[in-house]
């Protein structure tokens, strides 16, 4: 009788060691689980975290926050570009503003430079934005701004731009052909002009493409500033997204369309099979005389503005080549993530 009594007391013994054993594996499982939750919680909170900061120190955006600015050179086909701009606006849900400056001014002051980046980077309700105007670039960086808007340019062979304009401030144009220009009357030809070394065809007044690209500092607007010249060609590479040439405008609407599609779906076919390739012609334009020609090439500042044009026709051929001339092995690139650690 004992022997079974105490054969009962080590079973029930053993049972009460299994159960105790049993609920503490548990409960060590449990608390495993609460760790590795914790662990995971505590992971997706940083990743939050370090998103929103990540996203706050890149200036990462949707499309409803993009802004572009075309600070547009005088003479460049920009009338052109931008009718189609104003054209694709409503059917692509973007705004599109022209930038207006007392007296055609193309600087700002530095009172108004701030002003106008505030009211860009916070006029919200228009966002997105298309901007254009005949204004210098503006870097935002420097005010403290860390989110550059979109810059786009285009340029033009440098003396068919200076005559261009020559003539057009003479006879105007068919865009607004009933608005006398402030050389009206004025019938000396280019050529006539320069071999009478006058004011209006001197080959400073070319100095314009380089300044525009090159910003608001005073050296830019140096006549000849070698300094002026590299900062332009910096700014090109550095701080626009795109610059297109006037001779190639066809080219460079399509590029757009490709790498910008939210604002520029549909552009190309609109320039192409409407009557928006060539909106503004001067009206009366004779081309120099070969003599005249190689006097202004002579000069400083044709050479310099010619070096910018080179740059910049360079420089987007090579950004062409890639998308509308594109080898097989860029038409098929692609990439992807690997080998992420920790896991």
């Amino acid at each position: 009788m004992f022997s079974r009594n105490f054969s009962m007391q080590w079973l029930l013994i053993i049972i009460l060691l299994t159960v105790i054993l049993f609920f503490k594996i548990e409960l060590g499982t449990v608390k495993n689980e609460n760790k590795i939750l914790f662990n995971k919680l505590t992971e997706v909170e940083n990743y939050t975290k370090n998103m929103r900061e990540f996203k706050s120190n890149t200036g990462s955006e949707k499309f409803e926050d993009i802004t572009i600015i075309y600070n547009r050179v005088p003479k460049t086909g920009s009338t052109s570009f931008v009718g189609v701009v104003y054209d694709l606006c409503k059917k692509n849900k973007f705004h599109t503003l022209h930038i207006n400056i007392t007296n055609n001014m193309h600087t700002l002051t530095l009172y108004n430079q701030i002003k106008f980046i505030t009211n860009v980077t916070q006029w919200n309700v228009i966002k997105p934005a298309f901007y254009h105007g005949h204004i210098a670039f503006l870097n935002f960086n420097k005010f403290g701004v860390k989110r550059m808007p979109l810059y786009l340019n285009l340029l033009r062979k440098p003396l068919d731009r200076f005559v261009s304009y020559y003539y057009f401030l003479r006879y105007g144009d068919n865009f607004r052909p009933h608005l006398i220009r402030k050389k009206y009357g004025d019938t000396k030809t280019f050529d006539e002009c320069v071999k009478a070394s006058q004011a209006d065809c001197d080959p400073n007044n070319m100095w314009l493409q380089i300044p525009f690209l090159c910003g608001h500092d005073p050296g830019c607007w140096e006549v000849g500033n070698r300094w002026a010249l590299a900062e332009a060609k910096r700014n090109l590479v550095n701080n626009y997204f795109l610059v297109g040439v006037t001779e190639e405008l066809d080219e460079f609407i399509h590029t757009l369309q490709i790498v910008l599609p939210s604002f520029f779906r549909g552009a190309h076919d609109m320039f192409s099979h409407s009557d928006k390739s060539h909106l503004r012609q001067t009206i009366q334009k004779i081309d120099p005389l070969p003599e005249t020609v190689k006097k202004i090439q002579n000069s400083t500042v044709w050479k310099m503005e010619d070096e910018l044009y080179n740059f910049a026709l360079s420089y987007f051929h090579s950004v062409k080549k890639r998308l509308l001339n594109a080898s097989s092995q860029d038409l098929n690139q692609h990439f992807m993530y690997e080998k992420i650690r920790p896991k």
